[in-house]
């Protein structure tokens, strides 16, 4: 600080650093004026610049939609798709200050397909400002964001009537609305609702009291905002401090860096790694201002352990007496953002805090409706729609449930191959497996049995369209190696569906599950030393490399026959694509569904320029090359 600063200048800097601050955000159906609300906040406690002004002023001809009023939405639709739209895309984000407080607003979309963005925001706030037009009254999109709202964990709701200028300012209106919005919300278990009528555009409830809602007697939206208690007591509770990075500037400090999630720490106190379960003690706390004596949740510090333990970035420390739980399985709340539906079995990457592992929906207990709230039954989950999922972990992970630490109990799904976020979910408790099932030791292993028989074992793994010829090439492969005295297998895609794969069809929920099946069965023949041939169309990347990582590194060879659909279909030995094309079978590959070809198989095979004894020699040749024949 300056020291020759003026006095006042000081003092005023003084309080607004000790200001606390509120976040909320604003949410709704389309144009109930969301954006035109805190627009008109931002002009009310007179936040804006000239130059924001004039140039709101110039915006609000070109593309507002007030007639010669100023635009308030356009302060906060900053992109030039939503000016010219007229609505919220993403969500915008805004600090204002009073005399008596901070506040950061998320301003979220309305639209039903960027519900996901309006997720996003909700994450980190605090109060929600739900509108609703009194025009329309409770909509689908308003109970569906009520409903995300409660399931993020905001207890505090502001009910916002907008556009009491367009219906009279009639309490009558205002009152029906309340009932409806009540009738549903009850079930919610917000702390608190509180309903006020308002137009944005003129200002009326905003900030100041409006003469047509003489009827009316709560608080005005800001004065609600600045007294509304909605702070979580983070710092009671047991310490967690997810690990965001190992900090280790030379030899002489070795220290674990990240923001505590909850609860207090000081040097001293005994505390674990909650992955390992080794202990230690806090040996001081680091922070750019220089040592602590304690450090909350919400601090971003580092801590430095009297002894050396293994921790890594994604770890939790916590306090020793008080350990998070642990496990490879758990029951959540899961919000699908990705217009390509979830589907169980298939393998995603799950992001919690700075631990990312893979994982996998193993079921969808129900989806839940936005309008009722019933639990549906359900096998997948499309955009938007929310439901409770158990999901299995490749390793395990240290959570706490969502309604208790929102940090370690939130986490995000991301596509493997495509690396966008696919979905957001609220842990609810730990699975735990059959405490009576243990791994059974055994003396004869993997690699004693493929010694017996003289060979390496493996799983060749064939894919390609319908009529590639796959089973072919497969079948000529196998008879091969049978000359050659070595011990053999063929899994056949039609063949396992009488039997092992019997109870499924061919939507992708259940070709994914096919799949996982087959692969499950092949790992257990190779570690029997046998030497394994698959035969599948398995027409999705993500599912083989689930298969390629059941196994052990040269344990499977990707075999991509690559046959070119016009070939594949003049082929058609067993009339497959003729019926297809007749409507008579849905979701066939290639036609109706699509086939995602290897982007680096282990050994392709031009399936349409080569006999299939030449491709067949061709696959012995490569497993000789590769030390798998003995």
């Amino acid at each position: 600080m300056d020291q020759h600063a003026p006095a006042g200048f000081v003092d005023y800097l003084a309080r607004h650093e000790q200001k606390d601050l509120l976040r909320f955000l604003t949410c709704g159906s389309v144009d109930d004026g969301k954006s035109t609300l805190i627009g008109r906040l931002l002009y009310d406690t007179k936040l804006l610049f000239e130059d924001q002004l004039a140039s709101l002023e110039r915006d609000s001809k070109k593309h507002g939609t007030t007639g010669a009023d100023i635009d308030f939405a356009l302060l906060v639709d900053g992109l030039e798709a939503e000016r010219e739209q007229g609505i919220t895309i993403d969500v915008a984000y805004r600090f204002f200050a009073t005399d008596r407080r901070k506040f950061i607003v998320a301003d979220t979309p309305g639209h039903e397909q960027y519900t996901r963005n309006m997720a996003t925001g909700a994450s980190n706030a605090d109060v929600a400002v739900i509108l609703i037009d009194a025009r329309k009254g409770v909509l689908t999109q308003t109970r569906r964001h009520s409903f995300i709202v409660s399931l993020l964990g905001i207890r505090h709701v502001v009910l916002a009537v907008n556009k009491m200028d367009l219906v009279d300012f009639s309490k009558e209106v205002f009152d029906r609305i309340l009932a409806d919005y009540r009738s549903f919300a009850d079930a919610l278990g917000f702390e608190t609702l509180v309903p006020i009528p308002l137009s944005a555009r003129f200002g009326d409830n905003v900030i100041e009291r409006g003469e047509a809602l003489g009827w009316y007697e709560g608080p005005t939206l800001l004065a609600h905002l600045e007294t509304v208690e909605a702070a979580r007591d983070t710092a009671s509770g047991p310490f967690r401090m997810p690990v965001q990075w190992v900090n280790r500037p030379d030899l002489d400090f070795r220290g674990f860096s990240g923001t505590i999630a909850r609860g207090t720490v000081r040097p001293g106190d005994p505390v674990v790694a909650a992955g390992s379960g080794r202990t230690s003690r806090v040996k001081a706390i680091v922070t750019y201002d220089g040592p602590r004596d304690a450090a909350v949740a919400g601090e971003a510090v580092t801590l430095t352990l009297e002894d050396e333990i293994d921790i890594s970035r994604g770890e939790v420390i916590a306090a020793a007496e008080d350990r998070p739980e642990v496990s490879d399985q758990v029951s959540a709340h899961l919000i699908w953002m990705h217009d390509e539906r979830l589907i169980p079995g298939r393998t995603y990457l799950i992001k919690s805090g700075a631990r990312t592992v893979a994982a996998t929906v193993t079921d969808i207990k129900h989806k839940i409706d936005v309008n009722s709230f019933q639990k549906l039954a359900a096998k997948t989950l499309d955009m938007n729609e929310v439901g409770v999922v158990n999901i299995a972990t490749q390793e395990p992970i240290a959570f706490e449930p969502y309604a208790t630490n929102r940090t370690m109990g939130g986490f995000i799904v991301v596509d493997r191959l495509s690396n966008l976020t696919v979905g957001a979910g609220m842990i609810d408790f730990g699975l735990r497996r059959a405490t009576n099932i243990h791994w059974q030791a055994l003396d004869v292993t993997k690699a004693v049995r493929a010694g017996l028989k003289g060979q390496r074992p493996v799983l060749l793994w064939f894919t390609g369209l319908s009529g590639a010829g796959k089973s072919t090439i497969a079948n000529l492969v196998e008879k091969r190696l049978a000359s050659l005295g070595r011990h053999t297998y063929l899994l056949d895609g039609d063949n396992v569906r009488h039997g092992l794969n019997r109870d499924l069809g061919f939507t992708a929920a259940d070709r994914v599950e096919n799949i996982r099946r087959v692969a499950e069965a092949a790992k257990l023949m190779v570690d029997a030393g046998l030497i394994v041939l698959a035969s599948f169309i398995s027409p999705f990347r993500a599912e083989r490399q689930m298969a390629r990582e059941l196994f052990e590194p040269g344990e499977f060879i990707e075999i991509f026959v690559d046959t070119p659909l016009a070939v594949a279909e003049e082929r058609d030995p067993k009339g497959l694509y003729k019926r297809a094309r007749a409507g008579e079978i849905k979701n066939f590959t290639g036609l109706d569904s699509p086939y995602e070809a290897p982007e680096a198989p282990d050994l392709r095979l031009e399936g349409g320029a080569a006999a299939a004894d030449a491709l067949a020699e061709a696959v012995i040749a490569h497993l000789d090359r590769g030390g798998y024949l003995g």
